[in-house]
């Protein structure tokens, strides 16, 4: 499995509360949409959460704050599976549509993406 790891920050000006509803009840239905097209596997959101213990987690390891909103994790079940969904007009149509809509939610210039493979380690 190869996992796509987007982090998210939100547009200026968009209440953090409408950022989270958005994402949850706008944006997760569109990606379930697209899903076979672009050879989604799982998508999760993780939703950031602001409480006090964060800050005592952050600060026992000496971590920087963080103003990140969430992150999605988006698996597939190869770079060829994912590449190749990616070449389909199907795929080209449901990668522009998931594009179009992150452009009302996100700030795309400051979120960031990378590809990783998973190595599960705990699993209950």
């Amino acid at each position: 499995m190869v996992t796509l790891v987007f982090v998210l920050h939100r547009r200026p000006g968009l209440a953090e509360e409408e950022f989270h509803r958005y994402w949850r009840e706008q944006h997760a239905p569109l990606v379930r949409k697209h899903a076979d097209a672009l050879g989604i596997r799982r998508y999760s959101q993780m939703h950031t959460l602001d409480t006090p213990f964060t800050e005592v987690i952050r600060s026992s390891r000496e971590c920087q704050t963080s103003d990140y909103d969430g992150v999605a994790l988006v698996w597939f079940d190869s770079l060829d599976a994912l590449g190749a969904a990616a070449t389909t007009p199907e795929g080209q149509a449901a990668g522009a549509a998931l594009l179009e809509d992150e452009q009302r939610f996100l700030d795309l210039e400051r979120c960031l993406i990378w590809l990783t493979e998973d190595h599960p380690v705990v699993e209950a």
